[in-house]
């Protein structure tokens, strides 16, 4: 439909668009009027003094019709030129008449020459230098008469009076009404930006301002991050209150088997490390990413150093590729804590990683690629869940963890304002996970 085709066209911005709404309908009037204007006054008006002007032309061009000289012809119309304040004389042997000269702002100029010239076959040029002065060049029997008067006898003064005053008033109001725009749009300006900063993770100061229903979205969002933060800290402090309530039992069973007998107390103390196992996955899941601000860092040297002890850690990690530069903005040792995970998983479920780095204007992306079996795609989605196991699409053999690998991965992901994409690797053949957020 056309609307669909003129969407393409429309600005994006809320400030494009209240301007093309704002200056749209003013230039229509302008137009509107000045059309009007013009064809509906002036070139009316302009006709009929030009007609009434042709009159008194016809006049001084009879009075001087059946003599010898040029002198003669003159003295036969001096007593007209007086009363129709004009003036006449012939043009020498060496003179031309000015061909057409007009200001180049006079639109009505054309009118007023064609106008003439339909009217006067003998009429070889027509010449209007100034707002007052029109010159009109006869060719006669005698030679070519000038015939001067003044230019206000065939059109009104300063026609282009009104389209300026008009355009000039339309470009002063509309430049008042674009201050006053910005004013308003800016609270909405401040609001958008509070709340794609929360969005990244960032809490930036923010008070409502503006038009009422302005102050009543900003109220609102006010409310909603609070709630956000109260949830948020909440579960923060309900999983690391019972996690580190559960490592003063768990210290007690360790102690208690140690006093029994080694092949009585192994099968028990395997079962107690992975509970602690289990309850440090919590901590680390319930940390998230908001124990610190985010920090201005260098992504290349950034990973280079995750990378690095990774390596010395005894796993294959392996940077490939880096493409873009640029400080980002980010929580370091949350998101190390997501890379650190992804590389984890990937030489658990796999024999190497190689990750890549890509930095653009308007985000970061950090690939992690393995060469393990893979997440089918319709396991995608439940594997970012908290404490999904997907251990029989995986690698049973490799060990299994709690289910909170990638949920703390795209857990970290959000809080940044980006997200954890899960793929297929098309140069490993495993696993291809994303960690992509916005700068």
């Amino acid at each position: 439909m056309w609307t669909q085709w003129l969407k393409r066209y429309m600005p994006r911005s809320l400030y494009a668009r209240a301007a093309l709404i704002l200056v749209l309908p003013v230039v229509v009037v302008l137009l509107v009027v000045s059309i009007a204007f013009v064809q509906k006054h002036l070139e009316d008006v302009t006709g009929q003094m030009t007609d009434s002007t042709s009159r008194e032309i016809d006049l001084v061009l009879d009075a001087m019709a059946d003599v010898e000289t040029q002198q003669q012809a003159l003295a036969a119309a001096r007593a007209d030129l007086a009363a129709l304040q004009m003036s006449a004389r012939f043009l020498g042997l060496n003179e031309v008449p000015d061909q057409g000269r007009r200001r180049w702002y006079d639109f009505i100029a054309p009118q007023v020459d064609a106008d003439l010239t339909a009217r006067y076959p003998q009429l070889v040029a027509l010449a209007l230098p100034n707002g007052r002065e029109a010159h009109l060049y006869f060719e006669t029997s005698l030679g070519i008469l000038e015939l001067s008067f003044d230019r206000r006898r065939l059109s009104p003064v300063a026609p282009h009076q009104l389209i300026v005053t008009v355009v000039a008033f339309g470009i002063l109001m509309t430049s008042i009404s674009f201050l006053y725009m910005r004013n308003q749009l800016r609270p909405i300006t401040r609001l958008a930006d509070a709340a794609q900063a929360f969005g990244r993770g960032r809490t930036v100061p923010y008070a409502p301002s503006g038009a009422l229903e302005v102050r009543a979205a900003g109220n609102a969002f006010l409310d909603m991050r609070a709630r956000i933060e109260r949830q948020i800290e909440q579960r923060t402090l309900i999983l690391s209150g019972v996690s580190h309530d559960l490592r003063t039992p768990l210290t007690r069973l360790k102690l208690g088997l140690s006093l029994l007998p080694e092949d009585e107390a192994k099968p028990m103390l395997k079962d107690v490390d992975e509970m602690q196992s289990l309850l440090d996955a919590f901590l680390e899941f319930s940390r998230g990413a908001s124990e610190v601000a985010p920090q201005e860092v260098d992504p290349v040297e950034w990973l280079g150093q995750i990378i690095d002890d990774a390596q010395r850690a005894g796993h294959k990690a392996e940077l490939v590729s880096v493409e873009g530069q640029g400080n980002v903005m980010l929580r370091p040792t949350a998101m190390r804590r997501a890379v650190e995970n992804l590389i984890g998983n990937a030489v658990r479920y796999g024999d190497r990683a190689e990750i890549s780095l890509t930095v653009t204007n308007k985000s970061m992306r950090i690939r992690v690629e393995d060469d393990g079996p893979g997440i089918p795609l319709e396991q995608r989605t439940e594997a970012v869940k908290p404490f999904t196991r997907l251990d029989a699409s995986r690698n049973q053999n490799q060990g299994s963890g709690v289910g909170l690998g990638l949920a703390i991965v795209a857990d970290i992901a959000r809080a940044h304002g980006g997200t954890l994409r899960l793929g297929a690797s098309q140069k490993l053949g495993g696993l291809c996970a994303d960690i992509v957020i916005a700068r």
